[in-house]
């Protein structure tokens, strides 16, 4: 199923950006539109706060919804993900020489020890399998300088978040996905809840805390402990 999720961000490329913009399969009207909106400045103004002037390594860094930011707020990014068609998307969007791009799938990719101030994945925690969390983790430790931050965004089970034509959402960690084109993939989807993840993080000895923005994400900032 990991190939497959591969293949569907691959093939979303040109289309992914909707799901973000609220446009087209995933419009649901205004109201809905301007409270997501709401929630996404929260997070923004969080990760401005606490991710700002150093070198940051960007997991699963898609079409560069946050590698424009992240490459204005900071000194160098290295924006990895698994797909070259969301890497040229992200490419042409954030126009900055600070950042350096890695096509590499994250599931066997090692990361430079120990080289960066912050960590930062958007919207991947949900997508990688359960049996993997742990060894996820452990590759984002090694990357963490001293002191260095963790920072993420991600999906609460929110039923209106998700396109107008899928199915329901649900807490059994897999996902139907449908393109415009009309062609499904499954996928890892796993929906948390922001009190336990952060008990879940405090076991792995990562400090720090995990919020609710309202209705659609949780985001959190930890550190590796000791």
């Amino acid at each position: 199923m990991l190939e497959e999720q591969v293949a569907y961000y691959r093939a979303r490329a040109g289309e992914y950006d909707e799901w973000f913009l609220r446009t087209g399969r995933y419009d649901r009207g205004v109201d809905h539109r301007t409270a997501w909106q709401a929630e996404v400045a929260v997070v923004e103004q969080s990760l401005r706060e606490h991710i700002v002037g150093g070198e940051v390594l960007e997991l699963a860094c898609g079409t560069g919804l946050w590698t424009q930011l992240l490459a204005q707020l900071n000194r160098r990014v290295m924006a990895v993900d698994a797909s070259p068609e969301v890497i040229e998307v992200n490419r042409a969007r954030t126009h900055s020489d600070h950042v350096h791009y890695v096509l590499a799938d994250l599931f066997s990719w090692t990361p430079p020890a120990a080289q960066f101030d912050a960590v930062f994945f958007g919207f991947w925690l949900s997508h990688v399998p359960a049996d993997r969390f742990e060894a996820f983790w452990t590759m984002v430790r090694a990357a963490l300088r001293p002191t260095a931050r963790v920072f993420w965004i991600d999906s609460l089970l929110e039923p209106s978040s998700t396109a107008r034509d899928h199915g329901p959402l649900d807490h059994s960690g897999v996902v139907r996905r449908r393109l415009n084109d009309g062609r499904e993939f499954r996928i890892v989807k796993i929906f948390y809840e922001p009190a336990d993840l952060e008990q879940r993080l405090s076991r792995l000895a990562f400090a720090g805390w995990v919020r609710s923005s309202g209705k659609f994400f949780h985001y959190g900032c930890v550190s590796a402990a000791g």
